[in-house]
């Protein structure tokens, strides 16, 4: 399969699982605390990228390995929090719709740090998404007043942290195959997770005795299968076959399934963010068309 088509059926299968993954924090919330949703994420996801993945860590350079740390608490451990406190207060969508900061972010942070150029048509069509994206809020604004939009900064957060991974990785990591780059970070952040997990009480009757302790373990463990183990290799992937704009462009679809499943659980949703979808459909088209 050729490089463009294999990116863009990436790109697809990204959104429907990153898109899902919203739904599962806010299942997995009603059971557990933020912090032990972000803890249990990467432990799980860690042991699963051991066991597939553990021996392609002898291909990390020893030089190669500080990047490798880097990515692992920007790309992985930091947000995995920062999502599960945000959508304490916000709904899974709202979440989502703010994460399509990333392709903003990866190109001004590209350019200023990274040195990595932009044409004018990718900066365009990531500021007709983001205007797209704009829309969404301001509406979910207007349709959930009582929600504390103090909380959507940390998702703000995680988006800078995003773009600075995606950029690390296609600057400093490119030779290095994605499930290594995964497994290694796992290798970086399995012990401080294991250590907020023990600190969050998680080992108490009180925590086991929760009406929906059991069913947020099994969305945790879907979460952390598909929607990190699985999808951090293929984004590591996508980034390698593309750029950094172009793999971060997930962050524009997304929201759509993840309003798609928000509905279902009956978060709000009207026909003027319907509109604000395609526009931000048009802006991931016009920062990935090709020249003439």
């Amino acid at each position: 399969m050729q490089n463009n088509t294999k990116k863009w059926l990436f790109l697809l299968i990204l959104s429907l699982i990153w898109g899902s993954s919203f739904i599962l924090i806010k299942k997995s919330l009603l059971g557990l605390t933020p912090y032990q949703l972000g803890a249990l994420r990467t432990i799980i996801t860690g042991m699963i990228l051991f066991a597939v993945g553990f021996s392609s860590i002898k291909h990390i350079a020893r030089r190669e390995w500080k990047w490798v740390v880097i990515s692992g608490f920007l790309g992985s451990f930091v947000p995995a929090f920062l999502f599960a406190i945000a959508e304490t207060e916000i709904d899974s969508a709202i979440a989502s719709i703010l994460n399509s900061l990333v392709p903003l972010n990866a190109i001004l942070l590209g350019f200023a740090i990274f040195k990595i150029g932009f044409s004018k048509r990718q900066f365009l069509g990531v500021v007709i998404g983001f205007i797209g994206t704009s829309i969404l809020i301001l509406r979910g604004a207007d349709l959930n007043p009582d929600q504390n939009y103090l909380y959507a900064g940390f998702v703000i957060i995680s988006t800078i942290m995003y773009a600075l991974n995606v950029n690390i990785i296609k600057t400093y990591l490119q030779n290095v195959k994605p499930l290594s780059i995964a497994t290694g970070n796992y290798v970086a952040i399995m012990i401080p997770a294991i250590v907020i997990l023990v600190i969050t009480d998680f080992f108490t009757e009180s925590t086991y005795t929760h009406p929906d302790f059991n069913m947020s373990l099994v969305y945790v463990a879907i979460l952390s299968l598909f929607g990190t183990a699985l999808a951090k290799v293929l984004f590591n992937t996508l980034i390698q076959i593309s750029t950094p704009v172009f793999a971060s462009s997930v962050t524009y679809l997304m929201p759509i399934v993840a309003l798609f499943w928000g509905v279902l659980d009956g978060e709000s949703f009207g026909v003027l963010q319907v509109l604000a979808s395609v526009i931000i459909l048009l802006g991931v088209y016009l920062a990935n068309k090709r020249k003439a």
